[in-house]
């Protein structure tokens, strides 16, 4: 069965990198969440003053992977112990934070924040807001990544992160 997975950490560029190459998820798009503004463009999400945070939704096959193991690599590829932050990307619009679908995601969600904070130095900072609405961002961000690999940010960022990716979860690489 297909299901959805809405999160934010960070830029969501290093996130839908990350997720488009997980095992059982069959698309992912950057998008926005959490805010007041209906329609917000990247300029003001990026401004703070919309309330948004960067986001990716994730569609996956349940049966090949489940909600907790998309969440188990979620808290894996970002620093969900920094408050407003990852690395040198700063402000609210790049906030820890999972956005629950229904009351089981959101179980699973408080369950496993819960269990890894004792593994982390520093307190999980992750919050769970509920879903009022997402919205795609332009399509410039979509598959930011695989569209412009030798781009600074994506050299020195999010390469990296795909590297350890798959390097510490082997067993969720696609093909």
């Amino acid at each position: 069965m297909i299901e959805e997975a809405i999160v934010g950490g960070g830029c969501f560029w290093c996130l839908e990198a990350i997720f488009k190459r997980v095992k059982g998820v069959i698309e992912v798009e950057s998008g926005y969440c959490g805010g007041k503004r209906e329609n917000p463009t990247y300029e003001q999400v990026c401004s703070g003053a919309t309330g948004h945070v960067e986001v990716v939704k994730i569609r996956f096959d349940n049966e090949k992977i489940s909600y907790k193991d998309i969440l188990e690599i979620f808290f894996s590829i970002h620093d969900p112990t920094q408050l407003n932050r990852q690395g040198a990307d700063i402000g609210t619009q790049y906030r820890s934070v999972i956005f629950p679908l229904n009351e089981k995601q959101e179980e699973i969600a408080k369950e496993m924040i819960k269990k890894l904070n004792p593994i982390f130095n520093n307190k999980i900072v992750t919050r769970i807001e509920p879903l009022k609405a997402f919205y795609k961002a332009e399509d410039y961000h979509q598959n930011y990544y695989d569209n412009h690999p030798y781009q600074g940010y994506c050299q020195v960022v999010i390469s990296p992160k795909i590297e350890k990716f798959k390097k510490d979860f082997k067993e969720y690489l696609n093909g």
